[in-house]
């Protein structure tokens, strides 16, 4: 009897805790749509999610100008950009303005329309995402569905390969 109630007890405090689970969710899981995040662009006006254009897909990218993995990322995209003509790509970082606005320099990335970069000054982006690693690229399709989330390089091959989902 002692072994049933030890048991029992065991397992009405066991319960609670996994039905906790569900709960420390990061938000883009429960919103999976392009989150509401107040970017402060290069042109030091501010960007939100109602300002990317309709019926195109959108790549975010949260890096740090000093990232060697964002940086090579950066790269790649560059080289590749004119593959992504009908992709929106916006880019975040938490860092200074002025590492930013090096960073956007030393890509040449003003140049290309389909590139938004801004500054996320209220750091919302790494909690919502639950970020570990950068770069951090999130995927939606043409409707603003969440298609995936990637932390780390990715080649830019698979890159497409997620846009076309």
């Amino acid at each position: 009897m002692r072994k049933y109630l030890f048991f029992l007890s065991l397992t009405l405090i066991a319960v609670p805790g996994f039905a906790q689970v569900d709960s420390i969710q990061p938000p883009y899981k429960k919103f999976p749509f392009f989150p509401p995040v107040k970017l402060f662009t290069a042109d030091s006006t501010g960007f939100t999610k109602e300002q990317l254009p309709k019926k195109k897909p959108v790549m975010l990218m949260v890096f740090s100008p000093m990232c060697e993995h964002c940086q090579h990322e950066t790269e790649d995209l560059v080289k590749s950009i004119d593959k992504f003509k009908n992709i929106t790509i916006v880019m975040a970082t938490m860092m200074p303005f002025d590492s930013m606005m090096n960073f956007r320099a030393k890509y040449g990335l003003a140049k290309y329309k389909n590139i938004i970069m801004g500054q996320d000054i209220q750091f919302f982006l790494p909690p919502y995402y639950d970020i570990h690693t950068l770069p951090f690229l999130a995927f939606y399709d043409k409707r603003g569905k969440l298609i995936s989330v990637f932390e780390g390089k990715m080649p830019i091959n698979k890159v497409l390969l997620e846009l076309s989902k």
